[in-house]
């Protein structure tokens, strides 16, 4: 069984997170996009306290898809250093888990291929 993650990124305003979760479905980077209500952040930034409305994105793919996932997010991602942290799912409904890994598989390729 594939492993699979969880990802998580934040874009600054709904649109930018409306299309970067489109491109991710679209090219079998992620199985399923959750675009989350925006919330306030608080940060350090080139040595300054920074707060800003930011729309985070939960975003559901593999082990193997998560390098292909990382660099579409970092072409497309408006910021210089997006947040992108992965967790791997410790345990998860099977069938649930079986679908996010057949949605990241490239059709007419096999699985290893995709990495």
């Amino acid at each position: 069984m594939a492993e699979v993650f969880l990802a998580l990124t934040t874009l600054p305003d709904r649109a930018s997170a409306d299309m970067l979760a489109a491109r991710l479905i679209e090219e079998h980077l992620a199985a399923c996009v959750n675009i989350l209500a925006p919330c306030g952040s608080v940060y350090r930034w080139q040595g300054m306290v920074e707060t800003a409305s930011e729309i985070p994105l939960l975003i559901k793919t593999t082990r193997d898809r998560y390098p292909a996932l990382e660099a579409a997010v970092q072409a497309m991602h408006p910021y210089e250093v997006p947040e992108l942290i992965a967790l791997p799912v410790a345990c998860g409904l099977p069938a649930y888990l079986d679908w996010v890994a057949a949605s990241v598989t490239m059709p007419n390729l096999p699985p290893s291929a995709t990495a």
